[in-house]
């Protein structure tokens, strides 16, 4: 099981998804989310709705994260997670360093680059890019990852800080071998005992290239669907208490149109403030 270092604090994470609604709701939600206390804000990266109407209002993940950046104080804020077949490696780097910069407010940028292989068959003939195989896609990711790290030592500015890498994805023979390899943060799907497995493989790959599992955070969404963590499935705390237990430290609640119910946001955080002042 992952053993997070002892001064990694419980995070939360809202993810605004950008469908089904006009840009300027999204805009209300994200503020409305950010005061909450949450410690990060993300998106995702589709070019259409993931469930309602398929055809539905949607919008384009980096350009409003930019907006994000501007229009936000505190959070950090990222894609969760950014499709790696839709940006050439190398601009993918000057955008999230762009994005890095437009964050900062003084002690650093916010931005966390979540990236994964990509998966959504729709988004890539539409948009003309080549889907592949599952294996093609997770060979580029490897590598492109290196290429975004690397890029990001030749830009003039500089990213105002390391910028963590967020790596999305659970299989345990590829993805999470690249995860061991270049992630500062790696993002699961699951209840509890998936996520405790993917954690034991994750850090087997870590051990197998010496690298310390406890040098990357834990990060898993929180889910009401019944059965999943918690009898009371309406209890967010008590569902994220019991991925607490298996080395999860961020966790992520969708928020969306038309309800944007800040409920299990808020009862989350005040969870989140409880247990670290538990930890000292």
């Amino acid at each position: 099981m992952h053993v997070p270092r002892a001064d990694r604090r419980v995070r939360i994470a809202a993810q605004v998804k950008p469908q089904h609604a006009e840009y300027d709701e999204i805009r209300r939600a994200l503020a409305a989310a950010e005061e909450t206390g949450v410690d990060v804000v993300f998106t995702w990266d589709h070019f259409f709705p993931l469930s309602g109407d398929p055809d539905g209002a949607h919008f384009e993940a980096w350009t409003m994260l930019a907006a994000w950046a501007e229009s936000t104080e505190r959070a950090e804020l990222g894609v969760l997670v950014s499709s790696n077949s839709y940006r050439n490696p190398r601009l993918l780097a000057d955008m999230a360093r762009t994005v890095d910069h437009i964050s900062d407010r003084g002690a650093g940028g916010r931005l966390i680059l979540g990236i994964g292989a990509g998966w959504a068959e729709r988004d890539h003939v539409e948009y003309g890019y080549a889907f592949g195989t599952p294996g093609d896609r997770l060979r580029k990711l490897d590598a492109d990852v290196a290429t975004i790290r690397d890029r990001w030592g030749k830009l003039n500015p500089a990213p105002t800080r390391q910028i963590p890498v967020l790596i999305g994805g659970g299989g345990e023979k590829v993805t999470l071998r690249i995860a061991a390899r270049h992630a500062d943060v790696w993002h699961g799907f699951g209840d509890v005992g998936a996520i405790a497995h993917k954690h034991a493989v994750l850090d087997g790959w870590c051990h197998q290239i010496g690298r310390d599992p406890a040098d990357i955070e834990r990060s898993a969404g929180v889910s009401p669907k019944p059965g999943r963590f918690a009898e009371d499935v309406d209890d967010y705390p008590a569902n994220a208490e019991a991925l607490f237990t298996v080395g999860t430290r961020l966790f992520t609640v969708g928020l969306e149109a038309p309800r944007w119910d800040l409920g299990p946001l808020r009862d989350l955080v005040a969870w989140r403030d409880d247990r670290n002042r538990s930890r000292g």
